[in-house]
């Protein structure tokens, strides 16, 4: 099984903040990072989960309606009175460009399923491209037009089709969007195993973000290798590495 730190360490650290990625990187035996992305007012990459900021910044509203500079602004609670910020996708490069050259990898989410983001994917291309780090990046996403249009402008891209279910996955992927893995949520399986085409299955969880302890049970992962699932997006890798 394929590990993979869901918007970093993200039960013990701030999601998808420079300090949650640094900590995933340092886990030893881990697959990669998972993070999701958006753009400004402005035009910047940025990497932030919700359309909104409210649940975990003191600001509020839509982050689309904010410039770069007014979401540097913006706290994100640490709970160790040092504040952390909204990172630029140059600023998760810049950290993890060392340890992605020596194989970690990165499943890039595009978060355009709610507002399109028009130039989003040739953006975040061009990005992965000025690093020189292709070979070491996923793009996902729920919109499989977004990752048609990443297929186009990248035909070596390697791409990862979002969904609830693996037949949704699945249904999406044979439409066109030229997908290589499905990625349902992990209690999504409704396919047997010998259905899914042979294709890498990356399910991703829900489950305690920070500021949340940890409950101390763990995932049986025999059980979700036996349903097909090579690879899983936790928000807590370092229990299981």
């Amino acid at each position: 099984m394929h590990i993979w730190a869901h918007r970093g360490c993200s039960q013990m650290y701030p999601e998808n903040t420079l300090t949650a990625f640094k900590k995933a990187a340092e886990i030893d035996g881990l697959t990669g990072i998972e993070l999701d992305i958006q753009l400004t007012k402005d035009g910047h990459l940025v990497v932030f989960h919700d359309e909104a900021i409210d649940r975990t910044t003191d600001g509020c509203g839509e982050l689309r309606q904010y410039t770069l500079s007014e979401l540097k602004e913006l706290r994100i609670d640490a709970g160790n009175g040092k504040p952390e910020k909204i990172p630029a996708m140059e600023e998760v490069f810049d950290l993890l460009q060392g340890k992605m050259k020596q194989g970690l990898k990165m499943n890039i989410e595009l978060k355009n399923s709610v507002f399109p983001y028009e130039g989003m994917e040739q953006k975040i291309i061009d990005m992965v491209h000025q690093y020189d780090l292709q070979n070491n990046v996923i793009y996902s996403s729920f919109s499989a037009l977004s990752l048609e249009r990443i297929r186009q402008l990248d035909s070596e891209a390697e791409i990862g089709i979002l969904d609830t279910k693996a037949s949704d996955c699945l249904y999406k992927l044979k439409g066109g969007c030229g997908a290589d893995a499905l990625h349902p949520f992990w209690k999504g399986m409704d396919l047997p195993k010998e259905k899914l085409c042979g294709y890498p299955v990356r399910a991703w969880l829900t489950g305690h973000l920070y500021p949340e302890r940890p409950t101390g049970t763990k995932l049986d992962l025999t059980f979700l290798e036996k349903q097909g699932i090579t690879d899983v997006f936790l928000n807590e890798p370092e229990k299981y590495l």
